[in-house]
């Protein structure tokens, strides 16, 4: 979105997420990027002798957030999509358990075909887009500090389509039951479903600026789709 003033321009691509401020960025992840530390490799790699276990395949996985606008003046601001497709872990399903982890420097922010799905109403500069990544990475995920969001999922029943997820961002853990739809086939199965959360409820706080009259929502939407094989 175009804004008619050049000062109001620079305050109001900062709205989401710090836009347009500089910050120094974590440098990117190589391309094979290693198991966080705690991660329980050792506990899918013992089972694989005794049974199915099924590998996240990145690239044919997703998580998508949402982030939203608020405050007074949200109307001067552009909602964003951020998104990984660099997704990995593995599920266990004989046990119900799947572990995985999503590296944050490889985070995608406005990737435009995400954009157009969530029919978002303005459209921010590339400028724009680079700003609120880097603030992303720097001020509110802190991730040289915190690289990774790690999620472990346990299946809440058989009778029931939902899952437990117990997820840990910037250094705490939450757990929420998420609604799920799993497709199983001959050589794995795919798992779609979604969640909300706080920012705050992570130790993270919002990006705001004016005072908070163009704000981020402290709530984020969160929707994924885990393809193992």
């Amino acid at each position: 979105m175009t804004i008619p003033w050049k000062a109001g321009r620079f305050m109001f691509c900062a709205a989401l997420l710090g836009g347009c401020a500089p910050s120094a960025l974590p440098p990117a992840a190589p391309e094979a990027t290693r198991a966080p530390a705690g991660f329980p490799e050792a506990y899918y790699r013992a089972g694989a002798a005794q049974r199915k276990i099924l590998r996240i395949e990145p690239g044919r996985s997703l998580v998508v957030i949402e982030v939203r606008r608020g405050g007074p003046f949200a109307r001067l601001g552009h909602d964003h999509v951020v998104s990984s497709r660099d997704v990995a872990g593995y599920v266990d399903p004989e046990s119900g358990r799947a572990d995985l982890y999503v590296p944050l420097d490889r985070l995608v922010v406005d990737d435009p075909a995400l954009r157009a799905e969530a029919r978002l109403d303005t459209q921010p500069s590339a400028d724009d887009i680079q700003g609120t990544r880097r603030n992303m990475l720097v001020k509110v995920l802190e991730a040289e500090r915190f690289p990774f969001a790690l999620v472990h999922v346990r299946r809440a029943s058989a009778a029931h389509s939902a899952v437990d997820v117990v997820l840990t961002l910037h250094g705490v853990t939450r757990r929420f039951e998420a609604p799920v739809r799993i497709e199983s086939g001959p050589d794995g199965l795919t798992v779609a479903g979604r969640l909300a959360f706080n920012q705050t409820d992570f130790g993270m706080t919002p990006m705001s600026v004016l005072g908070g009259a163009i704000q981020v929502r402290d709530e984020l939407e969160l929707r994924f789709r885990i393809a193992a094989k």
